[in-house]
């Protein structure tokens, strides 16, 4: 092993290659800098020094003692072994235990009669002895004061996330072989991405003492002072890059689009038979304002369930259809796209209708573009939005084939961002002359777009209020398992408001006919370790079983993704029209679905779904004038995870607060890259929620550096912290945004 004097040099060179390989193969370690910046996951108390005849149940001490006894034994027919070791200090004895073949014959060399040591760990009662299992040590030289016992009892004892082929001690060790090399050199060729004023306007340690005090603490304030610089390393190189991106997009040609004074937004405006809220006019504004620039717009637009986004969205494709250009909208289902096209036909009436009898004279075309059309209509579509007289083109990931052409593609609006991969947007947003205008839509923000918004990738627009007449929406918890008949009175809430002239909807995870689960991605969304119980309810077995039984005598009809595309569209036209009362459906009426006369839903096992899909759901009653009824069936423990979910769902109807929670319980995913969430994070020590602060003031002084030094010529250190962190496949990410 020899010394090393930059992060880029292999971990083989320092810390050996047999450790080395386990690191890369097991947990993707390659480089010095890779293990340093794996940091400690959690650190372990050790506890106040404690006597042998005091120990308390259950806690964590550390005891000073003498190796008394060390006996290996077998056991399972010799295919198990364990090391117990028994220690004394004249008040008591404790027993220390090791399992494993490789740990016992390690620890039997060291753990040897006769020699005193510091041992760490939880008490615990096994075989009516007090034991510690597999505890941290450290053996003490025979002339060791009593300054090294209390300084390794005060210290915080690092725990890493480790695997099987390599325990949390051993990584440790690696670590510190690694910070000793490089103090040996003076930590020579580092590179600190944080210019020297930053770090001391924030008062931020030194890159050097930063890696120390995270990995071999003394006191817990050295960890907070560690924590809080490496959380601005991150912070920050994100946030440039991201200014950088903002900075070269803004260089970028585009052609602007502005609304003409009498023209198709106007028409629309003046039969809209209600007035825009408040929060419609604003983001509107804010549209109009980027779509008249000459470089391409960039934004986001989240929204409350319900909010009105696709109003507003229809408003700035009308814009660019008066400009001349085309609008393609990008629908992540073709429920959703089949439903978007009957809103906004609907929404514009004649104006929808050019060249048709009847039309408007300044309207234009609304073409459907879907992967399960027949050939005749398919030729048509593509013919309109080929000749430009489709100035709007609604579709799913069909609009993104080769085939698909437009004459003048000016703005892409792609809705539910979330459900569509990098690659889909990109080939999509190629199709115009020159870069067209973005806007992607989102209602309850999901973990990773959560996180991209914090991060300020993309210009944000908020719809935060309700459109006057939509009605409030209660949500209650039905626990089935406990209270059965509470389970008995939802199915009676449902023949109410049937027979008060509403409809509803019952929504289940899976179709049925032993199918993997519709919402299996979302059941994911919990923490792990939630015992799995009996399979998800099957629409299939539901809407025969309501049919039959609880809701015998209603029109019951099924929804889900195996439907024809036509059928689908048939249930859904039927139910919209009111010629069905009960829709039995798995998630595919999640977004978009628009039936104002629903003002009930049924969620069932509505703990296998994620916060944010429990409140898109529920954003499909209440969407008219009378008031709306979520019922979530759950039959989970009462005092789990899972029904403390639910009880959030129930408490609260504010959108932006549950995907809060939500990004709580699940991991942000990769922010720069093309995981959606779950997955290895590029954020090791920042959370997007807790350190929201950091992010703001990382993206201010990002945007300042950026505006003075676009190219960072000052700052050659953050250009070599940036180069790796953008490796291509990340700064492909980047680019296509």
């Amino acid at each position: 092993m020899g010394d090393v004097t930059a992060l880029h040099e292999p971990l083989a060179k320092v810390v050996g290659g047999t450790t080395a390989k386990v690191m890369a193969a097991h947990l993707d370690l390659h480089t010095v800098g890779d293990l340093l910046h794996h940091y400690p996951r959690r650190y372990a108390e050790r506890g106040e020094l404690t006597r042998l005849s005091e120990l308390p149940l259950d806690e964590h001490v550390t005891v000073v003692a003498e190796i008394a006894d060390t006996r290996a034994l077998t056991f399972n027919r010799g295919k198990g072994m364990r090391l117990e070791v028994t220690l004394t200090d004249g008040s008591g004895r404790l027993q220390l235990v090791f399992f494993g073949r490789r740990a016992v014959h390690h620890h039997q060399r060291e753990l040897v009669p006769g020699r005193r040591g510091m041992f760490a760990g939880k008490v615990s009662l096994f075989n009516r002895k007090l034991q510690l299992s597999h505890p941290a040590y450290e053996l003490l030289d025979e002339d060791a004061g009593d300054d090294a016992v209390v300084d390794f009892a005060g210290r915080p004892l690092p725990l890493y996330p480790a695997c099987k082929q390599l325990e949390s001690w051993r990584i440790a060790k690696s670590v510190g072989v690694v910070l000793d090399s490089l103090e040996a050199v003076g930590w020579e060729g580092l590179a600190d991405p944080l210019p020297a004023a930053l770090r001391d306007r924030r008062g931020l340690l030194p890159l050097p003492e930063a890696f120390e005090q995270v990995h071999r603490p003394r006191t817990k304030r050295d960890i907070a002072q560690a924590r809080a610089r490496l959380k601005w390393d991150e912070a920050f190189i994100l946030q440039v890059a991201l200014a950088r991106r903002r900075a070269a997009a803004a260089q970028l040609p585009a052609v602007p689009r502005r609304p003409a004074g009498d023209g198709l937004l106007t028409a629309f405006d003046e039969r809209l038979p209600f007035t825009l809220t408040e929060g419609q006019r604003r983001v509107s504004e804010e549209i109009f304002a980027d779509l008249a620039a000459d470089h391409p717009m960039h934004r986001l637009l989240q929204g409350e369930v319900g909010s009105g986004k696709t109003l507003v969205a229809l408003r700035a494709m009308l814009a660019v259809a008066d400009s001349g250009g085309q609008s393609a909208l990008l629908a992540p289902t073709e429920v959703l796209a089949q439903q978007h096209h009957r809103s906004i036909t609907e929404m514009m009436g004649d104006l929808a209708e050019a060249g048709m009898l009847g039309g408007a004279d300044r309207g234009t075309k609304v073409a459907l573009l879907t992967g399960s059309m027949g050939a005749k209509a398919r030729r048509r579509a593509l013919l309109d939005a080929a000749t430009g007289e489709a100035g709007i083109v609604i579709g799913t990931h069909a609009l993104i084939e080769d085939v698909v052409g437009f004459h003048d593609l000016g703005l892409v609006v792609v809705d539910e961002q979330h459900r569509f991969g990098v690659e889909q947007r990109d080939a999509l947003r190629a199709k115009g002359e020159r870069p067209p205008h973005l806007l992607v839509m989102t209602a309850t923000p999901i973990p990773r777009t959560v996180a991209m918004t914090v991060f300020g990738d993309l210009e944000t627009s908020v719809l935060d209020e309700l459109p006057r007449g939509r009605s409030p929406i209660a949500s209650h918890v039905v626990p089935a398992r406990d209270k059965p008949h509470f389970l008995a009175r939802a199915w009676e809430r449902v023949r109410e408001e049937v027979r008060n002239g509403h409809q509803a909807y019952v929504v289940c995870p899976r179709i049925g006919d032993g199918d993997a689960p519709e919402g299996a991605a979302e059941r994911r969304e919990g923490p792990e370790g939630e015992e799995e119980r009996r399979p998800p309810l099957a629409v299939l077995d539901v809407a025969a079983e309501l049919a039959s039984g609880a809701l015998a005598g209603l029109r019951t009809e099924v929804l889900h993704g195996r439907l024809a595309p036509d059928a689908k569209d048939d249930v859904m036209r039927r139910f919209a029209a009111g010629r069905v009362d009960v829709l039995v459906a798995t998630t595919v009426i999640e977004v978009g679905v628009n039936v104002p006369n629903a003002t009930v839903m049924v969620i069932m096992d509505a703990d296998r779904f994620g916060v944010s899909q429990l409140h898109q759901l529920r954003g499909r009653v209440g969407r008219g004038a009378a008031p709306g009824l979520c019922l979530l069936v759950s039959e989970a423990e009462e005092t789990s995870p899972a029904r403390e979910r639910l009880a959030a769902v129930a408490a609260t109807t504010d959108g932006f607060a549950l995907s809060r929670i939500d990004l709580e319980q699940r991991r942000e995913g990769d922010v720069l890259g093309q995981a959606q969430s779950g997955g290895r994070s590029s954020l090791r020590m920042l959370a997007v929620i807790e350190d929201e602060d950091v992010i703001v003031e990382a993206r201010a002084e990002a945007a300042a550096l950026v505006a003075a030094d676009p190219g960072l010529t000052g700052s050659p250190d953050l250009r070599t912290a940036l180069d790796a962190l953008l490796d291509a496949e990340r700064e492909e990410f980047l680019d296509k945004g």
